[in-house]
């Protein structure tokens, strides 16, 4: 089984995947943690593709959490038997934001890079709310809610999300 898990900042993408992960016994690479060396660097194009890579090519069944489109992104989409695209509100997904740093505050996630504590600054909020919702990345994610139809399932919020849970006895 291939589970790729995208959508929104906050929306609950990582939590999700540790869920599933630990539920059907499949491997799970946060991209974040591809993304992000210690002390919040980011990875030069050449090692995250590589550790990608490596990835899909030791694993024959994965769960990969996250969007980085530079990161074999259509070949992890074309791979997975199901999408599931968190599709939630802004507001939402700061409001989960800021509870995620206020657990998390000067700790590093499990979903994140070593070396990374969580961290919340004007440019994350803004990002949160507006840049990573262009009318171009919301598009993008219509045309993967269309591509691939028959595989792509849309949780749009927490309801949603709880009964899908549930459905799959996830805690």
């Amino acid at each position: 089984m291939k589970i790729s898990i995208i959508g929104y900042s906050g929306s609950g993408k990582s939590t999700l995947a540790a869920a599933l992960a630990k539920r059907y016994a499949l491997p799970v690479l946060h991209l974040d943690r591809v993304q992000f060396a210690p002390g919040w660097v980011e990875r030069d194009a050449e090692t995250k593709l590589r550790m990608v890579r490596t990835f899909l090519d030791e694993n024959d069944d994965w769960i990969i959490d996250g969007n980085y489109t530079n990161l074999w992104y259509e070949e992890r989409l074309t791979a997975s038997d199901c999408i599931l695209f968190l599709d939630f509100g802004r507001w939402t997904c700061l409001y989960r934001v800021l509870a995620r740093f206020a657990r998390w505050h000067g700790r590093t996630r499990a979903s994140m890079g070593e070396g990374c504590p969580e961290k919340i600054d004007a440019e994350f909020i803004w990002w949160v709310l507006y840049q990573g919702r262009t009318q171009r990345k919301q598009q993008a994610f219509t045309q993967v809610a269309q591509r691939w139809a028959d595989k792509v399932v849309i949780l749009h919020n927490q309801r949603e999300l709880t009964d899908f849970y549930n459905k799959h006895n996830l805690t």
